[in-house]
C-alpha cells in the first residue's frame, strides 16, 4: 500500500470523473491521498472532498503562485480556518505554502516581497497549530531553508524536491522528508535519481502532484491526466533506481509518511486493514 503524499484532487482537470479518480486509486492500493489547498477560496472544497473517501486528507495554505492575488485578510482567514477545524483528524498539515522563483519578479509573477510576508505568516501559523507543512520548493531551497531556521516548525514535506544533496541533507536536518513523484521517471533527472539513490531511504516520501509533473509513460501510452492511481508504477521506478525491493519501498514511504505527518498515523490506524503497507 501506498500514501499520496501531494495530489491536488480537486483540480479542474478531474471534474468530468473524480469519483472515478479515487476507485482507480484505491484499486491500485493507494490508501491514501493527501490534498492541499493553494488559496482561500478552495479551502471548504479540499476539506469535503477529504471527507468522501477512506483516508482521504487535507491541508490548508496559500501557494506562493496565488499570493499575488490574495487579500489582505487572507492569513487570518487561514488562521480561523485551522482554528475552526483542528479537531478535524482529516486535517494534517498546513499546506501548499513556499516560495516559487521559476516566474521571474515581474508583472506576471508574484512579487517576492509578498511572498516572503506570507510564507514567514504561514509557518508561524504552522507553528501557533503545531502542525507540519507541505513546502512548495521551486529555485528557492536556499531562501526557504533559512524561513525554516528562523521559524522551527515541527517539520513535514518538501514536496517535489529538485535541489542539491547538500540541500536535500539540510533539509532533513529540520524535520523534513523529501517529496518524489513522476519527474524522477525521466532518465534525463540525473540529479532527482542521484537524490532517489543516495538519500537516506527513511527521508524519501512518494507524491504524484497530480494532475501535474506526469510521468513519462503518460504521452506515450495516450493518457490525459497524471492521477492517483499512477502512484504504484511510479513507485516501482523510484525503487528500482533506488536498488531495493518493491514492497521493501513501499513499507519505507509507507512509515516515513505518517512519521513525519503524524495526524495521518492516526486516521490510518483507526483502520487495521490499513495500517501497514504490505
Amino acid at each position: 500500500m501506498l500514501l499520496d503524499t501531494h495530489c491536488h484532487l480537486d483540480a479542474a482537470e478531474f471534474d468530468s470523473d473524480r469519483q472515478q479518480v479515487i476507485e482507480r486509486a484505491q484499486a491500485a492500493r493507494v490508501r491514501g491521498i493527501l490534498i492541499p489547498a493553494v488559496e482561500v477560496s478552495n479551502f471548504d472544497t479540499v476539506r469535503t472532498l477529504a471527507h468522501t473517501f477512506s483516508q482521504g486528507a487535507y491541508a490548508l495554505g496559500i501557494h506562493p503562485m496565488y499570493v499575488q492575488n490574495a487579500g489582505e485578510d487572507a492569513l487570518m482567514q487561514l488562521r480561523h480556518a485551522l482554528d475552526q477545524h483542528i479537531h478535524d483528524p482529516r486535517l494534517i498539515a498546513v499546506g501548499e505554502i513556499g516560495l516559487d522563483f521559476f516566474v521571474p519578479d515581474i508583472s506576471s509573477g508574484p512579487p517576492r516581497d509578498k511572498q516572503f510576508k506570507f510564507f514567514e505568516a504561514q509557518l508561524q501559523i504552522a507553528k501557533e497549530f503545531n502542525l507540519p507543512v507541505l513546502l512548495h520548493v521551486r529555485r528557492s531551497q536556499d531562501e526557504i531553508l533559512k524561513y525554516l531556521r528562523k521559524v522551527k516548525v515541527i517539520g513535514g514535506i518538501a514536496h517535489a524536491f529538485n535541489g542539491s544533496f547538500q540541500q536535500a541533507e539540510q533539509f532533513i536536518e529540520l524535520g523534513f522528508k523529501l517529496g518524489f513523484g513522476g519527474a524522477a521517471t525521466y532518465e534525463r533527472a540525473l540529479q532527482i535519481r542521484r537524490l532517489i539513490k543516495e538519500l537516506p531511504l527513511e527521508s524519501i516520501v512518494t507524491e504524484t502532484d497530480a494532475p501535474d509533473i506526469p510521468p513519462v509513460w503518460l504521452k506515450e501510452e495516450n493518457l490525459a491526466f497524471n492521477e492517483p492511481a499512477f502512484l504504484p508504477r511510479i513507485a516501482k521506478e523510484l525503487a528500482a533506481i533506488r536498488g531495493v525491493n518493491d514492497s521493501e519501498f513501499a513499507s519505507a514511504v509507507w512509515r516515513n509518511a505518517i512519521q513525519v505527518l503524524p495526524r495521518w498515523s492516526a486516521l490510518c490506524a483507526d483502520n487495521p486493514n490499513l495500517n501497514s503497507a504490505s
